[in-house]
Parts: structure tokens; sequence; C-alpha cells
């Protein structure tokens, strides 16, 4: 253990840390293109801004961890390894994953935020880990909305095209 003025932290939870803020930030190109590509699919101007809001946070997210590891090791985070963008199979399961992205995130950050050394840097992660929170709440709605939507149009599809008056008892 050592001494932050004020605080003491173990270097071990301190390393922790810093490799989740690296893996956190270097995924970004990945996730920029998941973001765009939702937009692009979203079936309403509404959905578009939410999404887009969402992005806009993790733009800012992105910039935080990076300040926080510049500050504490004096570097800048390396370039992750390119990860090829692979598309959902639909705008809905783009959101379910989405969502359970951001749900994932926050248990990450916990995890990142335990080992910072300063209150400041930890009120940064506690601010993420509320906006995370916040997109989950947003891709949730969305969730529901859109399978609220499918449904509803599937039943008014379905009393469209099937014809019962040509059924009998016995099918």
């Amino acid at each position: 253990m050592y001494e932050y003025p004020y605080m003491m932290y173990d270097m071990n939870l301190l390393e922790k840390s810093l490799e989740g803020i690296k893996a956190a930030v270097q995924g970004e190109k990945e996730d920029e293109l998941f973001y765009d590509y939702l937009i692009s699919i979203a079936p309403t101007e509404d959905e578009k801004k939410i999404i887009a809001s969402i992005r806009d946070d993790e733009r800012g997210h992105n910039k935080m961890f990076r300040q926080i590891y510049r500050n504490i090791t004096g570097k800048d985070i390396p370039a992750g390894s390119e990860e090829e963008f692979v598309k959902p199979i639909s705008y809905l399961d783009g959101i379910k994953q989405a969502l359970f992205g951001e749900l994932g995130a926050v248990e990450r950050y916990r995890e990142i935020r335990r080992g910072l050394p300063s209150i400041m840097y930890r009120d940064m992660l506690f601010n993420i880990i509320t906006d995370e929170i916040k997109h989950s709440a947003k891709y949730n709605y969305l969730y529901t909305l859109n399978s609220n939507n499918m449904q509803r149009d599937f039943h008014r599809i379905m009393s469209y095209t099937i014809d019962t008056s040509k059924f009998s008892p016995e099918d």
C-alpha cells in the first residue's frame, strides 16, 4: 500500500484499474461504428436522437478515461487492435446488445473505480457509471417500444393475411 495525499491505496488495484481503463478505451472504434449503424437503421428521428445522445456521452467518457490514464501514468493509452465491426441481426437485436453492453460496463467501471487513488478520479467514474445506467434505461425504453411495435405489427399482418374461412374444424 502506498499513501496518496489523504488516502491509502493498493498498487495492485491501481494496476487493475489502469488495465480496465485501457480496455474501455481500446474498443472505441468498433463502438463508434456500432452506434453509427444503429442510428442509421433506427426507425424514427426520436430514436436516432436518443442513440446519438448516448454515442456522444460515450465519446466524452473516452476522453475522461484517457485523461485519468494520462494523469496517473504520464502516458497516452496505446492504440488497440482493430476489431472488425459485426452488424447485429436486426435493429432490435442491436438494441438488446447495446443494453447488455451498458450493464456490463457498469460492472467493469465499478472495478476500475475501486482502484483509483484520488477522490477526483473516483467522482469522474461515478459520473460515467451513472451515465451508463441512464443509457441502459434508454435502451430498455427503445427495446420495449420496438418489441411492442413488432408484436402489434405481427398481429395486424396476421389478421389480414390468414383467411380462416377456408379452414374446417378438422384443420
